[in-house]
């Protein structure tokens, strides 16, 4: 594995966007929509490194945020037993889906994830409530085998995954919003490690900028809690997710425009 020479403008840059990622995915999710297009556009990384690094340098995020609900884990046990098979599964098929697409098929596919995650990040709320109706549809296997394909979302890129979570849940699982947050954040915990040791393993990330992010995602998860207190996650959703289509136009253009047109004479 080789570590790249950054510079000391770089570094700084990678560790502030690892902060702010990390706080947003605390206060109103979404952050892989800011560093994934900074490492791509920003920084000139390739599509599927930026992805793998990314994954790998917010995991430490994730799992500040699933410490933050063990005081829920014996109302939630029995959901997480039943769902960390389907999760774990699913989340190593999906890396290893992702690790097994070409660069080329990447950046045709990346385009329609983001967009996906800015919709779902923009329509959160209308999640919410649905998770919070009463009456479920889907038996509890049915809704094993939501999560394995959730999950394989997850393994394959990640930023909405928690929203699409939420909604699944909303079909076969009771509980308060908390309980199911809980259950959500410790199983996205499993999604983005087990997806983490894959890509860690394929030396498939660039190690330098990962480090640097990881030791910005700790910051911006630590004071998280204290600074979206001041913040209105709603508008900082709305605000995130417009960003998400804005990124996902400029990557749709980039994969897809035409050729230029021959020269005449």
């Amino acid at each position: 594995m080789t570590f790249h020479a950054v510079s000391a403008g770089q570094a700084v840059t990678f560790f502030v966007l690892g902060a702010i990622a990390s706080g947003i995915n605390a206060v109103a999710g979404g952050g892989s929509l800011i560093t994934f297009p900074a490492l791509t556009v920003g920084f000139h990384m390739p599509s599927n490194i930026a992805n793998a690094t990314n994954s790998v340098a917010l995991w430490p995020g994730s799992f500040a945020g699933a410490l933050g609900f063990k005081n829920l884990i014996s109302k939630t046990a029995h959901h997480l037993k039943v769902l960390f098979l389907p999760t774990l599964l699913g989340s190593l098929v999906g890396a290893q889906l992702f690790i097994s697409t070409s660069a080329k098929v990447f950046d045709r596919v990346i385009p329609w994830l983001i967009l996906l995650a800015a919709l779902l990040l923009m329509f959160q709320p209308t999640v919410k409530k649905l998770a919070m109706r009463e009456g479920r549809s889907v038996s509890p296997v049915a809704g094993a085998v939501l999560q394995f394909f959730v999950a394989l979302y997850g393994g394959y890129f990640g930023a909405g995954m928690g929203i699409m979570m939420l909604a699944a849940f909303a079909l076969f699982m009771d509980g308060t919003i908390h309980e199911l947050n809980a259950v959500k954040t410790w199983l996205g915990l499993v999604i983005n490690f087990a997806a983490s040791i894959m890509f860690l393993a394929q030396n498939i990330i660039d190690p330098s900028v990962a480090l640097i992010l990881t030791l910005g995602s700790i910051i911006g998860g630590f004071y998280a809690a204290k600074f979206s207190q001041r913040v209105n996650p709603d508008k900082m959703r709305t605000v995130i997710a417009i960003y998400g289509l804005v990124a996902a136009a400029y990557f749709m253009y980039k994969a897809f425009r035409l050729p230029s047109w021959p020269s005449i004479g």
